[in-house]
């Protein structure tokens, strides 16, 4: 709880992986990867319930041990690959408040990205209730600036992806960022809906790209491996 504000962290984490076989729960440095996303969130004194949403009783058992509440499955139609995220969470708030257990703000921790802090997650929370923020997502800077990018028809003619002039000096390129998926904050109210989208949040809190790895191939997790080393030699410096 923030300031009299009641906050639930969920971690939706389906048993389907199409790219790595058990990605959620495939080791990864000594634990599974969304303990990861389970043990930042349990060390956040801001957060009070810290929830994994899944249809899989393998993963329900994981992340109990991890600290987690698992108390129901997530629905078979929520868990295939053509349902919304969206519609996963308003059921978890749903069947929780059933439960006994309303919350004022709602926060989504993907469980593909281990590289988070305690201190992000309190920064972040405190930034939206704070400002009186109803919605915000990460960002990082994106590699490519779009206004070197080009869409290109079946003649080869080339059109600007962003209507404004690409002669200016690289170094004085407007800044853009993409969202990066780490973390999403939302107050949960009648805005909060079946029509809402995440990625279009409001606000944008700002992350460095090293920080924002999203594990979908082995080259991700591969990198995610060494980050998480190289954040292990300096915890222990």
């Amino acid at each position: 709880m923030y300031k009299n504000k009641r906050i639930v962290a969920i971690i939706p984490a389906r048993a389907g992986s199409k790219g790595i076989k058990k990605k959620n729960i495939r080791q990864l440095c000594g634990k599974p990867l969304i303990a990861y996303s389970i043990e930042v969130a349990k060390q956040c004194e801001y957060i009070d319930t810290v929830f994994v949403s899944t249809d899989s009783p393998e993963i329900q058992t994981i992340a109990e041990q991890y600290g987690a509440e698992v108390p129901f499955l997530r629905t078979k139609d929520l868990a295939s690959d053509e349902s919304k995220i969206i519609d996963a969470l308003l059921y978890s708030l749903h069947e929780l408040e059933r439960l006994g257990k309303k919350y004022d703000y709602i926060i989504l921790l993907q469980p593909t990205q281990p590289i988070r802090t305690v201190l992000l997650l309190k920064d972040i929370i405190e930034r939206v209730i704070d400002q009186k923020l109803s919605s915000l997502v990460t960002v990082c800077p994106v590699e490519e600036h779009p206004i070197l990018m080009r869409t290109m028809d079946a003649d080869g003619n080339l059109k600007p992806l962003l209507h404004c002039s690409s002669t200016v000096r690289r170094q004085d390129f407007p800044a853009v960022y993409k969202v990066n998926g780490s973390v999403y904050m939302n107050l949960i109210d009648e805005n909060f809906n079946e029509n809402t989208s995440l990625n279009d949040n409001q606000y944008g809190y700002k992350m460095e790209r090293k920080d924002s790895i999203d594990i979908d191939t082995m080259e991700d997790w591969k990198q995610a491996e060494q980050a998480l080393g190289v954040r292990r030699i300096q915890d222990e410096k």
